[in-house]
């Protein structure tokens, strides 16, 4: 269970590592919409992993492959950005959301 110091930089960290990827456009991501749904962060605050929905989801591949390469440039702009809050940025690891998929695939079914 999380606690509510988790809840809170987990959202802030949400807010944040958003406007970053907004800020770099769709252009670097290929012309996918990119979208941070949630983040989890550990008990310690050290690792946050961030879930990403991407639409078209058919260039989600490049997109969290192109995130993983650049990780270290956007933990250091998310560590510009919270630094006058978190005292060590957390680790980032990009997982992809699937929620987009599956309400697509509740989309085909209902149109069945």
């Amino acid at each position: 269970m999380e606690s509510t110091r988790q809840k809170k930089v987990a959202r802030e960290l949400q807010k944040d590592l958003a406007e970053i990827i907004r800020r770099k456009g769709m252009a670097a991501f290929g012309g996918a919409l990119v979208t941070v749904s949630e983040v989890r962060i550990s008990p310690d605050l050290s690792v946050a992993k961030a879930f990403i929905s991407v639409f078209p989801s058919d260039k989600r591949d490049a997109v969290l492959q192109a995130l993983q390469e650049n990780v270290r440039a956007l933990r250091g702009e998310l560590g510009r950005e919270v630094a006058s809050q978190l005292r060590i940025v957390p680790e980032l690891v990009f997982l992809p959301d699937s929620s987009l998929d599956y309400v697509e695939h509740i989309e085909e079914l209902l149109k069945k």
